[in-house]
């Protein structure tokens, strides 16, 4: 049995294919049934035990905005952000009480009078940061995909691409889009060139792995196993590949491993954060190259959050002698904040996106799948960093 599969020891393996995880508890909702937080708790695991399912009925369109949409959930991302979420520890805050899950797959049940771009039976999936889910800036902030039903604007949802499943295209999204934000519009790649990616095992890590090997980009990839990297390496679909990596785990050194394989590396993707780890990033970052960062998942605490009060104090630091002394770029890539200021740099994304779909460039990696009923197993691997790529949830 896999390491993965022994992750939860009284939980049944079910087969699946094309390598993904499922657990089945053998639990089941008898009733359409969220996933709802009502409270925030002081850090994720103690969040992940207090949320709740509660019973629910089929959304009525008459009582919803004009160009709403009631989808029945088919699949659902579960996110590392969704974790941080329910803690108070991410920028964004939704009103209480919401329902987690930021992007998700599903069919067409309802539309309001507005709505003329959908029928009911239209098998869609919803992914908008800007307008629909618990990430959102809207009156939708409060409908996520941990249910089964949710409600969303017209404008967030999309038709399923042919060669994508209703699991693959809820994860999409979200990591690729914060991929290509980083890394094409901040960073600026070129093909030839070579990134670093840190938290490449990571949704949006693996992303940006597939992103860059897309656009002609050679990684080097890191992350917390040997195994996890091995699955990394194979996510190339595209002509730039894996050509190094580093274990954090293990005992070799960043500097070391990135100098084995290249002089110097054009641009870094950082989700990991660290002052360690952005001091060796630098060391191994050419002159003049561009620090992208995404996130900081190895001090998830760092700064507070907007609910439980922001502590500058403790927030991440980069060395600003090496920043000099290297002529490096240090870039803030937040995707929704941006996106949100200038929804205008959606669309060029999107059609990227959409071409690299298409072409069998990028395709999301699915490591873990839970059954609705299992939300809460299906956070603490995803925050236990038991996950490669992305995790969804079966809601059907």
């Amino acid at each position: 049995m896999s390491v993965s599969a022994k992750m939860i020891k009284s939980y049944k393996l079910v087969p699946r294919s094309l390598g993904t995880v499922a657990f089945s508890s053998g639990r089941c909702l008898s009733t359409d049934s969220r996933l709802v937080v009502r409270t925030l708790a002081p850090d994720p695991v103690t969040a992940i035990e207090n949320v709740n399912f509660e019973s629910m009925t089929k959304p009525d369109i008459l009582t919803l905005p004009k160009e709403a949409v009631v989808v029945k959930v088919s699949h659902c991302a579960v996110h590392w952000v969704d974790c941080l979420m329910m803690a108070g520890q991410y920028q964004q805050a939704p009103p209480l009480p919401y329902t987690p899950g930021m992007e998700y797959s599903g069919t067409v049940v309802d539309v309001a009078g507005d709505c003329k771009d959908f029928s009911i039976g239209d098998p869609v999936y919803v992914a908008d940061m800007i307008n629909a889910g618990p990430r959102s800036y809207g009156q939708y902030q409060h409908y996520g995909g941990f249910a089964t039903y949710t409600v969303a604007p017209q404008i967030a949802i999309r038709k399923i691409p042919d060669n994508l499943s209703f699991a693959e295209v809820a994860t999409l999204n979200g990591a690729y889009e914060t991929a290509y934000h980083a890394l094409i519009h901040c960073g600026k790649i070129q093909p030839g060139e070579v990134a670093l990616i840190h938290g490449a095992t990571g949704a949006t890590g693996l992303a940006a792995v597939q992103i860059c090997s897309a656009m002609g980009v050679n990684v080097i990839a890191t992350g917390g196993s040997d195994h996890k990297l091995d699955v990394v390496e194979k996510q190339c679909l595209g002509e730039g590949k894996v050509i190094g990596r580093h274990n954090y785990n293990s005992d070799s050194s960043l500097v070391k491993d990135v100098k084995g394989v290249v002089k110097a590396v054009d641009v870094v993707y950082d989700t990991v954060g660290g002052l360690e780890l952005g001091k060796n990033s630098l060391k191994v970052l050419k002159f003049g190259g561009r620090y992208c960062i995404v996130g900081w998942t190895s001090t998830p605490f760092a700064g507070g959050g907007r609910g439980v009060g922001a502590n500058h104090a403790t927030a991440n630091v980069l060395p600003t002698n090496l920043i000099m002394m290297k002529g490096a770029q240090v870039i803030g890539c937040p995707v929704a904040i941006h996106t949100n200021l200038d929804p205008s740099i959606r669309k060029p994304r999107m059609e990227t996106i959409d071409r690299l779909v298409k072409d069998g460039l990028i395709k999301p990696h699915i490591s873990h799948e839970f059954k609705l009923s299992d939300a809460k197993e299906a956070l603490l691997a995803k925050w236990n960093r038991k996950v490669i790529g992305g995790c969804v949830l079966d809601c059907n």
